[in-house]
């Protein structure tokens, strides 16, 4: 989870690290002891003042690398994310004895080397007030660095996270195109029972009628199976089909039934799921009366908006069908997993009316 190295934080960021630190020491130092004259800071010697900038530098320098290099190997030891309570305090008690012991030497060091006095002759309240700087120093440093791990914590987080959705939505895709399928084959029975009937009362009366319907059939039938894979076909080569479907529907019923197209180019160019029209033209001869004095139309056309308009006259039946709704349930379905539009059914004078809205190829 942790994708970013705590050391390549502390090799790039060194300079930020020990640059904050040194000017929260001073920050600290003139907070802590608001009596010191800060004015007669800078009227001292050049020399003396750089001095003390060295010192107070490699002091930040020290301290720094004392509380990262504890904070670094804790990280190995007791992780955050598996004992978060038990990390905070051996961090916080490690560091203050080791800024206590580091202190210590620093002072006697550099007192030995610049011969100043001995570290018991110094003054105990600067000594006290030194501790504390020196605490809340490593306590800052330990801030920068744990904050740096809570934020690539977060941030792998997220990454992971958008990652899962990824994967989630391809897994809802998968199983939507599954579903799709399904629906698709769902069409197959429904198709060919009507039509084989046909077909078997067509072969006692006219052999020759029979063949040519057989043909057209199977010329039906092989689009079906060319476009089975397809979630999306133009509507071009949809009405193609429907006019070889209604071919079949003529052979059946003659007269009694009439379709009509009526459809702008562009619209040919847009897209529709397959074998859609198909399911309209049957539902709309299988809840309709038909004579050759009252024949069933079917009229295709687009609305202002580009829709595809399927009306088809409203002639009910004098007696009821049990119906499923399966062919309009089905266009229904396979809008909802395509379209963010869904087909809307309305009757209006007479009209039974299917509007299809088209989707970009």
């Amino acid at each position: 989870m942790f994708t970013k190295n705590p050391k390549d934080f502390y090799k790039y960021f060194r300079v930020i690290i020990v640059s904050a630190v040194f000017i929260s020491f001073y920050l600290l130092a003139f907070m802590i002891d608001p009596y010191r004259s800060w004015a007669s800071f800078f009227n001292r010697d050049v020399s003396h003042i750089v001095k003390e900038w060295i010192f107070v530098l490699v002091f930040c320098f020290l301290l720094t690398e004392i509380s990262l290099s504890i904070a670094r190997a804790l990280d190995k030891k007791v992780p955050w994310v598996s004992f978060p309570a038990q990390r905070f305090l051996l961090q916080f008690s490690i560091q203050i004895l080791a800024t206590v012991l580091f202190l210590y030497v620093y002072m006697n060091t550099t007192l030995l080397l610049f011969d100043g006095p001995k570290f018991s002759e110094l003054n105990a309240i600067a000594l006290r007030q030194q501790f504390v700087v020196s605490v809340i120093l490593s306590v800052l440093i330990s801030l920068i660095y744990t904050g740096n791990f809570f934020l690539e914590q977060w941030k792998a987080a997220m990454l992971e996270t958008s990652n899962l959705s990824l994967r989630a939505a391809e897994l809802k895709q998968i199983a939507l195109e599954a579903e799709l399928q399904s629906l698709k084959m769902q069409l197959d029975p429904h198709f060919m029972f009507n039509n084989f009937s046909t077909l078997s009362a067509l072969i006692a009366e006219d052999q020759n009628a029979a063949q040519h319907f057989l043909e057209n059939l199977s010329r039906v039938y092989r689009y079906m199976i060319i476009n089975v894979h397809k979630n999306v076909i133009s509507v071009e080569e949809e009405i193609h089909f429907a006019k070889a479907y209604f071919y079949l529907i003529k052979i059946r019923l003659g007269e009694n039934v009439k379709m009509e197209l009526s459809l702008k180019d562009d619209t040919f160019r847009k897209g529709i799921p397959p074998i859609t029209l198909q399911l309209l033209i049957e539902n709309a001869i299988k809840h309709n009366t038909a004579s050759r004095s009252k024949p069933l139309t079917i009229k295709i056309t687009q609305d202002e908006e580009g829709n595809l308009l399927i009306m088809n006259s409203l002639q009910r039946l004098n007696y009821n069908i049990p119906s499923t709704c399966t062919g309009l349930k089905n266009i229904e379905s396979r809008y909802r997993l395509l379209s963010d539009r869904l087909p809307e059914i309305t009757e209006q004078h007479q009209l039974f009316v299917v509007k299809l809205p088209l989707m970009n190829l």
